[in-house]
C-alpha cells in the first residue's frame, strides 16, 4: 500500500494535499482557503507575487491551491480577497520540542542544506535580545511641578541639526547659521533607503512629507533621481563606498551630505544590489551599466584612519559650499570612542545605526549576531561627548528599532538630537514585515521596481499614510513633554532624570545613566 501524502493545506472542512517536499523547501506559513466563501475569482493568485497560490479545476469549479513553499505571510491575498475567504496560518516545521533547537533555527539549517547559499533576509533583527526601550519608563508631574496641557499651552518641538557655537558671542554673522544649521519642526528624519532597494513611489512619498512637515529625508546610497530634485532642499545625500550617483552636480543639490561607514543591520560588510534589480532608472541614477550588480565594498577604500575621514569630510564641504556633513556608523563595541574621533574630524552630525536597524537585504547571521542595541550606544556616545566637552560640536541622530513616539522621546531623553525612522514608514504603507525585500517581488509595491508590482503603491496614498503617522506622533510627543512639565524639546534632550529603569541590572543602568524605578 502506498504511503499517504502529508496533508499540508486546510481548505475549510476539506483538505487539499501536497507532495512531500525535502526539509527546508517549504514555508512556515500557509494561506488557508474557505471553499464555502471562495467564488474562484483568482484575485489571490494574481496578487501573490511569490507564486504561492495557483488556480486549479476541482470538482467542477476553479479553486485556489497553495504550493506550500513560498508564503512569507505578507497577507496581500487575505487583504485583497473580495470574499474574505483567506486566512494566513503559521505552520512551523515538523519537529519535536528541544531545549536548544528552536523551530526557526532548524528551518534555517534545513534551508541552507537545501540551497547551499547564505540565508538572506530583510528588516531588522528579530532575536530575543533585550529591547531597552521597554525597560525605560517616563516620570510625570503631579503636585509641586504641575504638568502642561499641550491643547492649551504652546509646545516647542523645533530643533536644529549641525555644529553649534559654544556661546552666542562666537556668532559674528547670524546669516552664516542658515547654511550650517538645519531646522527640523520636530526631531524626526526619514532613514536612508536607496532608490533600488525601494521604488520612486515610496521615496517620493517620504520626500513630500519631509518637505511639507519641515523634516529631512535621507537618500541612501542609490543617488538622486531627477524626479526627486524638487525635494532636494530637504534631502541628505549619501556618499557610500560604491560612490553611486556621486558627481559635482550631486554635491551641490542636497541640503546636507552623509558619509556611510557602517549600517546597523550589517556592521562590517558592504551592500549588493543584484543586476536583475538594476533597471533603467536605477542604472541612470547610480551611473552604472544596465543590469549590472551594484556592489558596495565593505570599507571606504580611501578611509583607513580618522585623518583619512577628515579629508573626505572637508572635500565634501568644499565641493558643496560648506553644507553640513554627517557620518553614519553602526553601533558596535567602542562606539563612543569612534564617535568622538568622527566629531573631532569635523563631522557636523553623527548618525548612529543600532542593532535592529532595518535593511533591504542582509545575511541573517550578520543581522542577528553583530552590533549592540542603539539605547546603550546612544547613552555611551552622548556621555563621552559631554565628558570631552565637544557635545555641541555635532548633532547625534539615532536609528534602529524605533516603533512609536515613546521610543523617540526616550531616545531624546538619552541624548539624541533627532531620531530616524524607516521600517515604521514601510508598515504604514502596507508592509507586513515578510522579510522578502531582497527578492524584488514586494507584494505591496514598496521594495520592488518591477514595472507591474510598483504600481500597487500610489504615492499620494502613501504620502497621506506617512503624513498621518507623523501627525499622530507629533501630538503624542507633545503629550509626553507636557506630562513632564516641559515646554521645549531642548529641555527634554539629554535629561535622563525623566527616565527610570525597570528590570535592568546595575551595569545596564550605569551605561544608560538612569536610576532604577523607585529611586
Amino acid at each position: 500500500m502506498a504511503e499517504p501524502e502529508i496533508k499540508t493545506e486546510r481548505m475549510s472542512e476539506k483538505e487539499v494535499s501536497l507532495p512531500i517536499t525535502s526539509p527546508g523547501l517549504r514555508s512556515s506559513y500557509r494561506p488557508a482557503f474557505s471553499l464555502e466563501l471562495c467564488d474562484g475569482c483568482g484575485v489571490c493568485a494574481e496578487q501573490c507575487s511569490f507564486n504561492e497560490i495557483r488556480m486549479e479545476p476541482r470538482g467542477g469549479k476553479t479553486i485556489p491551491v497553495a504550493n506550500g513553499r513560498a508564503c512569507g505571510a505578507c497577507h496581500r491575498c487575505e487583504y485583497t480577497c473580495p470574499q474574505q475567504a483567506i486566512t494566513i496560518e503559521e505552520k512551523p516545521i515538523a519537529a519535536r520540542a528541544h531545549g536548544v533547537w528552536k523551530s526557526a533555527d532548524m528551518h534555517r539549517v534545513q534551508l541552507q542544506a537545501a540551497s547551499g547559499s547564505v540565508a538572506l533576509t530583510g528588516m531588522g533583527a528579530e532575536t530575543d535580545q533585550k529591547k531597552y526601550w521597554d525597560h525605560l519608563l517616563f516620570n510625570a508631574c503631579q503636585v509641586t511641578n504641575p504638568s502642561i496641557d499641550p491643547q492649551r499651552e504652546p509646545m516647542e518641538l523645533r530643533t536644529y541639526l549641525g555644529r553649534k557655537r559654544e556661546s552666542i558671542q562666537e556668532i559674528e554673522d547670524p546669516r552664516e547659521l542658515s547654511n550650517s544649521l538645519i531646522r527640523l519642526n520636530m526631531p524626526l528624519v526619514f532613514a536612508p533607503m536607496s532608490y533600488g532597494s525601494i521604488n520612486l513611489n515610496f521615496q517620493k512619498a517620504m520626500a513630500r512629507v519631509a518637505s511639507k512637515k519641515g523634516l529631512l529625508w535621507y537618500s541612501g546610497e542609490g543617488g538622486l533621481h531627477r524626479d526627486m530634485y524638487p525635494y532636494s532642499d530637504h534631502v541628505v545625500l549619501q556618499v557610500a563606498s560604491g560612490r553611486f550617483g556621486v558627481s559635482p552636480e550631486y554635491l551641490q543639490v542636497g541640503r546636507a551630505y552623509q558619509i556611510k561607514m557602517g549600517q546597523g543591520a550589517k556592521p562590517g560588510i558592504g551592500g549588493h544590489l543584484p543586476g536583475e534589480k538594476v533597471l533603467e532608472g536605477i542604472s541612470e541614477t547610480r551611473m552604472i551599466p544596465l543590469q549590472s550588480d551594484a556592489i558596495s565594498p565593505a570599507p571606504q577604500h580611501d578611509i583607513y584612519s580618522i585623518e583619512d575621514l577628515r579629508l573626505l569630510i572637508y572635500a565634501i564641504k568644499e565641493a558643496s559650499g560648506y553644507k553640513p556633513v554627517c557620518v553614519k556608523i553602526a553601533a558596535v563595541h567602542n562606539v563612543a570612542a569612534i564617535a568622538s574621533g568622527i566629531v573631532r574630524a569635523g563631522a557636523d552630525m553623527v548618525y548612529l545605526d543600532g542593532y535592529r536597524g532595518g535593511s533591504g537585504a542582509t545575511p541573517a547571521i550578520v543581522r542577528d549576531h553583530v552590533g549592540i542595541p542603539i539605547e546603550l550606544a546612544l547613552a555611551a556616545v552622548d556621555q563621552r561627548l559631554r565628558e570631552e566637552k565637544i557635545r555641541h560640536w555635532a548633532s547625534v541622530v539615532v536609528a534602529g528599532g524605533t516603533r512609536n513616539s515613546a521610543d523617540v522621546m526616550k531616545a531624546i531623553a538619552l541624548g539624541a538630537d533627532a531620531v530616524a525612522i524607516g521600517t515604521v514608514c514601510l508598515l504604514a504603507c502596507g508592509c507586513h514585515a515578510c522579510q522578502r525585500c531582497n527578492s524584488g517581488k514586494c507584494p505591496w509595491g514598496i521594495t520592488t521596481n518591477d514595472p507591474v508590482l510598483r504600481q500597487r503603491l500610489d504615492p499620494d496614498w502613501a504620502e497621506e499614510r506617512i503624513g498621518n503617522l507623523i501627525n499622530g506622533w507629533y501630538h503624542e510627543m507633545q503629550e509626553i513633554m507636557g506630562l513632564n512639565g516641559i515646554y521645549d524639546i531642548g529641555s527634554f534632550r539629554g535629561n535622563r532624570l525623566l527616565l527610570r529603569g525597570v528590570g535592568l541590572n546595575d551595569r545596564e543602568l550605569s551605561i544608560l545613566g538612569v536610576e532604577h524605578a523607585g529611586e
